[in-house]
């Protein structure tokens, strides 16, 4: 990078799918890369032959053990942590008295908690530098909400609102913050995923498999809002125009015309 120490992503859920591909992605561009994932064996088979660029960093977002002992290997290798991506997560569906509490522990400590700890983790370092860049991968799931999928909307939601205090509280600082919000796309969200019965399960695994958009297409839109410190960013036209469609109509018709779709795509 002409002569320039190279910068330093530290990616969280890179074993697979979305945080693989951002991480590949930024290697291609000279960036050295911290991979972080809870599937050990995953992360091995994806990182095979890392180079003096990449760190292979096996561990857990619910713990903060964990992502201390990592946020310490990066500085103590690259002495700094120029881009944050809190990407990991799982999926959770089923109406609300079916999904049990130990259910909603499970996704609430990886979806929300997990991203609250990397932020709270690595920030000092980024204040320190009085630079950086957060994205905090959330979902349109956080924006429209299906029933069915209170639990993941419930987190993802929250990632959202949490991704706005934060831009506030660090404007000024020199740390920029995205939140990325994708609907369904090909990644391995469904062999992840918790649900109340057999039959939610085959229809998240229809719409992740049968999903067009690939996982490095959304990774090069997730660079390009980066690049262009853009807060809020969307993957999919026609799921944002139904956002859009949210927002300005009255909530009563809005949902009117959601229920009037869902029961339309339902089977007679």
């Amino acid at each position: 990078m002409d002569g320039q120490e190279p910068k330093t992503a530290f990616i969280t859920g890179a074993a697979s799918g979305l945080g693989r591909e951002l991480a590949r992605q930024y290697l291609a561009a000279g960036w050295r890369v911290a991979v972080f994932d809870c599937d050990h064996a995953g992360l091995a088979a994806a990182w095979p032959d890392a180079d003096a660029r990449v760190l292979v960093l096996p561990g857990d977002v619910r713990s903060e053990h964990d992502l201390a002992g990592a946020r310490d290997r990066v500085l103590t290798e690259w002495g700094r942590i120029d881009l944050l991506v809190n990407n990991a997560g799982v999926a959770l569906a089923g109406a609300l008295e079916a999904c049990s509490a130990d259910d909603w522990e499970w996704i609430v400590q990886i979806n929300l908690l997990g991203v609250v700890r990397g932020c709270r983790l690595f920030l000092p370092a980024m204040r320190a530098q009085r630079a950086g860049h957060v994205v905090n991968v959330a979902s349109m799931a956080g924006l429209l909400y299906p029933p069915g999928m209170a639990a993941y909307c419930a987190t993802k939601a929250g990632v959202i609102a949490l991704s706005e205090v934060l831009q506030a509280e660090l404007d000024g600082s020199g740390i920029g913050v995205s939140v990325v919000c994708p609907a369904f796309f090909r990644t391995g969200l469904a062999r992840t995923s918790r649900t109340a019965t057999p039959e939610l399960r085959r229809v998240i695994e229809h719409l992740v498999g049968d999903s067009t958009v690939p996982a490095a297409r959304i990774a090069a839109a997730i660079r390009a809002g980066v690049s262009h410190r853009r807060f809020l960013i969307t993957t999919h036209r026609r799921e944002s125009l139904v956002w859009l469609c949210k927002r300005l109509l009255p909530q009563t018709w809005f949902f009117r015309l959601m229920m009037r779709a869902l029961r339309a795509t339902r089977p007679s």
